[in-house]
């Protein structure tokens, strides 16, 4: 099976499995322990680099106007919600406008769609202006917390947008996007993507590095989550400031998977000063090899070929739920995810490591980090393992935080 199409599958199986059980290991942990992970969840800013909440919105036709993801409601769906948010301590979500590859065949309309999905996140945020805002740098969101508010920054997923136009990255900078995915599941007119064989450009198209130049200078992060490792390698020979990674994890863990990051790649990265985000997707997390993945998506697609089921119908969802219904095996465990930051540690160091799960953009995500009121579970593994207060804080926001700050500061001129 394609690649793109497994991606599509998983991400329409969103939350189908264990989307509010406890850890495991916290059943065992001291009580303090459990404590201590959830009191730093709410001390630190927790930004995640990566949650996919405008696009689920958008397939799902949500009404806003209902406030359907008020700050007094829990979402019976997805992995994302306000009471959830704020029960596990995320104070700083990217919203990611995210945008499919198929748009690109027809001219306008990825720029359309991201300007619908921004659109999105301001009407979400106007219906509860006491709770929530809109942040465009680390100041703003550091100052909503100090107001007892959750910040929504703005990432692109996929450049798509920007067409060939350069003056289109003014446009979304204006409109608060502060990353940008350079592309997503296809080459696009600005690189090559790691998920497809093509190498159009092998590596950045020339269009593309004036885009890099053109970020620096805008003061948007550049984000690497996606690209070929030919892209990632000349990206970082002409970008002006520190890069980020916003949804990715380590391929020690996923050999062959190039969407992953490899150990040079990690290393290049601390180079740079930028910081990659962990993803928590199990298919990324490295929880069962990508060959069993694709057993997986074949088989499921069979069977709705045999059925003519269709993505989020009642009996897909069903069927999936009752497929997965493996557990752990499947899923892995918070512990995966920890894995991976040890690995970032080892690599690079504890200065280039953060959080991005993907939520909402995945469909299976490991036991124990079910949703976004569970990050007090991977912090409390990390406590375990021997990350001190100082780790935690970096890699909760500190370390993102100064990437930021460096891209505005090369912007600036400074």
């Amino acid at each position: 099976m394609l690649m793109k199409n497994i991606i599509l599958l998983f991400l329409a199986i969103v939350t189908l499995v264990a989307c509010n059980e406890a850890t495991d290991s916290s059943a065992t942990a001291p009580a303090t322990l459990a404590a201590k992970a959830n009191e730093l969840a709410h001390r630190y800013i927790i930004a995640d680099g990566h949650v996919d909440l405008p696009y689920r919105m958008k397939v799902k036709n949500f009404r806003l106007d209902r406030e359907y993801l008020s700050i007094g409601e829990v979402t019976p769906e997805g992995h994302f919600d306000f009471v959830r948010a704020r029960a596990g301590g995320l104070d700083a979500p990217f919203m990611s406008i995210y945008i499919p590859s198929e748009t690109q065949k027809t001219p306008g309309s990825s720029f359309a769609l991201a300007d619908s999905l921004i659109d999105m996140v301001e009407r979400l945020v106007s219906l509860q202006p006491d709770k929530a805002a809109i942040a465009t740098s680390p100041d703003q969101i550091e100052a909503n917390f100090a107001a007892g508010k959750i910040s929504l920054p703005l990432g692109m997923e996929n450049g798509a947008p920007i067409g060939t136009d350069l003056a289109n990255l003014q446009h979304f900078y204006d409109r608060g996007i502060r990353y940008i995915t350079l592309t997503h599941a296809k080459d696009n007119e600005i690189c090559d993507s790691s998920y497809d064989t093509t190498r159009t450009w092998n590596g950045l198209s020339p269009f593309g590095s004036e885009v890099v130049t053109e970020m620096n200078r805008l003061g948007i992060m550049v984000d690497i989550s996606h690209v070929s490792d030919s892209t990632f390698y000349q990206v970082l020979e002409i970008a002006k400031a520190p890069v980020i990674a916003s949804h990715s994890s380590s391929r020690y863990f996923t050999p062959g998977l190039e969407r992953n990051m490899g150990d040079d790649m990690l290393k290049a990265l601390a180079k740079n000063d930028g910081v990659i985000m962990i993803s928590f997707g199990s298919y990324f997390t490295g929880s069962l090899p990508a060959a069993a993945w694709e057993e997986h998506g074949t088989e499921i697609e069979t069977w709705m070929e045999a059925t003519n089921s269709l993505h989020f119908d009642s009996a897909f969802n069903e069927f999936v739920a009752q497929y997965f219904a493996e557990g752990d095996t499947v899923t892995g465990t918070v512990a995966v995810v920890a894995d991976h930051i040890d690995r970032v540690l080892k690599l690079a160091g504890i200065d280039h490591v953060g959080l991005g799960s993907d939520f909402d953009g995945v469909g299976m995500v490991p036991k124990g980090i079910s949703d976004v009121s569970m990050y007090p579970a991977l912090i409390e593994e990390l406590l375990r393992r021997g990350y001190s207060e100082e780790d935690i804080a970096k890699i909760c926001s500190g370390n993102l935080f100064r990437v930021w700050r460096k891209v505005e500061q090369v912007a600036s001129g400074g």
